[in-house]
């Protein structure tokens, strides 16, 4: 196995620098939006944008942690029960665009499992998708509207995000699957 380091430090934050502008172009200013990690990573990660937004906009953005463990469409063939952890979104999610960040987009079930636990919540006035990387392999009809770097991979490969609330680093590696050593 190989890991090439694809973003470190730098262009973690410059992405999310970037990513943070756009939503608030994009909505027209911050009034009215929520902030929805996805746990694990997606909730450090609306942390670092709506601390992005207070700094240049001077307005706090309510953010939230969202867990999908009980909406994948996949949970009755793992082999593990999920570890289901809390669901904390501090206001009404009904009429105001809501932002789902996640650290990546791959076949978009995770999005859409976020989707309906979204809409179990309330009917925002819209749902928007944030991620760090996007690697292709879609299998579901879902595209990001904010994405922080587009690293196109083969499906054997794998994208890991680490970030220091959860790692002890931020940077984004690359995984190649190699032969197996006899």
């Amino acid at each position: 196995m190989s890991e090439t380091i694809v973003m470190g430090p730098a262009e973690v934050r410059r992405a999310l620098t970037r990513i943070a502008h756009e939503i608030v172009e994009r909505n027209g200013g911050c009034e009215g939006l929520l902030f929805v990690g996805m746990r694990t990573r997606g909730a450090p990660l609306a942390q670092r944008l709506a601390r992005e937004i207070a700094a240049f906009e001077g307005a706090q953005v309510p953010i939230g942690a969202l867990d999908i463990s009980l909406y994948r469409d996949d949970i009755h063939h793992l082999r593990a029960q999920p570890v289901v952890q809390s669901t904390d979104i501090p206001v009404d999610v009904a009429d105001r665009p809501v932002v789902l960040v996640d650290d990546v987009l791959y076949t978009g079930r995770s999005a859409r499992a976020a989707l309906d636990a979204i809409m179990d919540l309330g009917r925002p006035r819209s749902i928007q998708l944030a991620v760090l990387v996007d690697r292709g392999h879609r299998e579901l009809p879902i595209r990001a509207d904010y994405v922080g770097r587009n690293i196109p991979t083969a499906r054997p490969q794998a994208v890991q995000v680490r970030l220091l609330e959860v790692d002890g680093r931020d940077e984004v590696a690359l995984i190649t699957p190699g032969e197996e050593q006899p």
